[in-house]
């Protein structure tokens, strides 16, 4: 693919991808410390993200992904503990790298899929 990062929500405890949910992705600037937009993109009808991070040029550093959650729950009339989500993470070559999150209302994982 062109792209070298891509995301993916599944709500577990429905068992069925999330669409329509903003994500943000962030790269840190590791001299000032301070946290800089790179792209903000909406997930499609099977709760995914592609093409974040084109691969043409080196995207070596630290990320961060925020999951802007809320809305999907408050739709669905659902309490959530977690207003919105951030994980961050490392890239460190030219491989691609899947990071998705399994949701719920009170609780969430994330890892590196493929």
């Amino acid at each position: 693919s062109n792209y070298q990062l891509s995301s993916h929500i599944l709500d577990v405890s429905k068992g069925v991808p999330v669409s329509g949910v903003s994500i943000k992705l962030e790269k840190y600037n590791e001299q000032n410390k301070t946290w800089h937009l790179v792209d903000e993109k909406i997930t499609d009808k099977n709760g995914r993200i592609t093409d974040f991070l084109n691969s043409e040029k080196s995207n070596i550093g630290i990320y961060r992904l925020t999951y802007f959650t809320n809305d999907y729950f408050k739709k669905n009339n659902i309490e959530s503990f977690y207003p919105f989500i951030d994980v961050v993470f490392q890239i460190k070559d030219q491989n691609h790298y899947h990071v998705p999150i399994t949701l719920s209302a009170f609780g969430y994982a994330t890892y590196r899929g493929n």
